[in-house]
């Protein structure tokens, strides 16, 4: 991978790994990535950390199931769970793939550039 792209995907890691809504298993990948950086096993670790991304990011339409579900409800509360729905719905409708929150953001970001990340 050329260094922009590697100074782009390290960034957006960071970005994705102080995110409030990054989960540990991403945070995980995301620092043993930048581990790996710069060591015989990058390559491996890049395809891993693509893989564990691609599976972490959140699609609107599992995100919308989710807020309107009893399980979004507890972990958003009644009233925000409509917000995050309402939301969802909203982007949804612009075009959006993926949850807009900060981890899914840079996680997609990261993921568009994935081709380039793995030369």
């Amino acid at each position: 991978m050329t260094k922009e792209v590697r100074d782009y995907a390290v960034q957006k890691t960071h970005e994705m790994m102080e995110a409030f809504s990054c989960s540990a298993e991403a945070k995980a990948a995301g620092q043993a990535w930048l581990d790996a950086l710069d060591t015989e096993n990058e390559a491996a670790a890049t395809e891993k950390y693509i893989a564990e991304l691609e599976g972490d990011i959140m699609p609107i339409e599992m995100l919308i199931a989710f807020a309107e579900s009893d399980g979004g409800a507890q972990v958003f509360g009644p009233e925000k769970t409509k917000e995050v729905a309402a939301h969802a719905k909203e982007i949804q409708a612009a075009g959006a793939k993926y949850c807009d929150c900060p981890a899914c953001a840079a996680v997609e970001a990261i993921l568009a550039r994935k081709d380039e990340m793995l030369k």
